[in-house]
């Protein structure tokens, strides 16, 4: 599987989520659950099961990975993880990271941020499989689920941020998942963002409360996945 992370200028429209639901036929929702099962096809040999966690992961090229509860019964829902390195290598204290959000292991130098999404309506079924699972987790809290209209991607917002985002159509997109950060709580650890490597560090557009763009400052992660 080829990695191809995107130049800067490729991605300063990345991110512009509109979080609010349709209120009869919610195309978000419906769409994006099939857009992801697609995801989870064509990354099949990446998805796995995390019994630790009860969750399913996909892992991309570099090793990061998207995590999403089975059943929504334990903990976490959603989270993602990735290699502190590039982080440390940039001055980051871990132990300054606000530990509500950001869960530091230091045994395997990892960086975790979870996100719980509420009691699923329903009991998962025994048998279900991964793409199941994120069914159910959209059903649960539509509220999560972006969708950016302009680059067609969809995304999982994890508070504070921080999200983990794929392409609609892997086919017509040159960005098919992305792991985004809101850079801040990472500078206010030590982080200098111009010794930072691996992630992308630049501003975006995204919609405030009162529905009008902003741009805010984020790391960046995305792939495009080889064909």
């Amino acid at each position: 599987m080829k990695v191809k992370l995107l130049i800067v200028t490729a991605l300063a429209m990345v991110i512009v989520f509109t979080f609010t639901a349709c209120q009869q036929t919610d195309v978000i929702g419906n769409v994006s659950k099939t857009s992801f099962e697609a995801l989870v096809t064509k990354m099949s040999g990446e998805v796995a099961a995390d019994e630790a966690s009860n969750s399913w992961s996909l892992t991309s090229p570099a090793g990061e990975r998207f995590l999403w509860s089975k059943d929504l019964a334990g903990t976490p829902d959603a989270a993602i993880e990735f290699d502190a390195t590039p982080f440390i290598s940039a001055g980051l204290d871990a132990a300054k990271l606000p530990t509500e959000i950001y869960t530091y292991n230091q045994a395997n130098n990892k960086i975790t941020i979870a996100a719980e999404l509420g009691s699923p309506k329903a009991a998962a079924k025994a048998d279900a499989t991964a793409a199941d699972s994120f069914k159910q987790l959209v059903d649960t809290n539509r509220e999560a689920i972006g969708y950016h209209a302009k680059l067609d991607h969809y995304g999982v917002a994890l508070g504070n941020g921080n999200m983990f985002e794929w392409a609609k159509d892997m086919s017509t997109n040159d960005k098919d998942i992305v792991f985004v950060l809101n850079p801040q709580p990472f500078i206010d650890a030590g982080v200098d963002t111009a010794k930072l490597t691996d992630w992308v560090f630049t501003k975006v557009p995204v919609m405030d409360e009162n529905n009008k763009e902003i741009e805010v400052e984020k790391f960046l992660k995305p792939y495009e996945i080889s064909k």
